[in-house]
């Protein structure tokens, strides 16, 4: 399931670029369609994350804060990606969205890859 999980977001940063450039060159029905696919996918990156955690067996006090923590930050992720490119198709500053989001996405990654599920 982790690799269902880890296919979809990074087809999730795929389809990010692909929309902020088409943002840029100023096509902006090709970047509504991709976006609205975006949008399809988050749905598949928080269903798989939950089949993951509904997967888990043995459950501790310390695992479950973790979990939790990695969920919080996934769903933080999720609404960054998505102010980004509303702002982005609105023309305002996106640096810092954009710096906040790659801080975000290192500390899920961490905290997913020290979780027990992991890889």
């Amino acid at each position: 399931m982790s690799h269902m999980h880890i296919t979809t977001w990074v087809i999730a940063i795929v389809l990010l670029f692909v929309a902020s450039s088409l943002i840029k060159k100023g096509n902006i029905s090709s970047y509504k369609m991709t976006h609205m696919i975006l949008r399809v996918v988050y749905l598949l990156i928080i269903a798989t994350g939950t089949m993951m955690i509904l997967s888990i067996e043995n459950w501790s006090g310390q695992l479950i804060g973790e979990y939790g923590s990695k969920v919080l930050l996934g769903i933080i992720l999720i609404g960054l990606v998505e102010m980004i490119l509303v702002k982005m198709s609105k023309g305002k500053n996106v640096k810092g969205l954009i710096i906040s989001s790659v801080v975000v996405f290192a500390l899920t990654i961490a905290l997913g890859l020290k979780l027990p599920i992991g890889f």
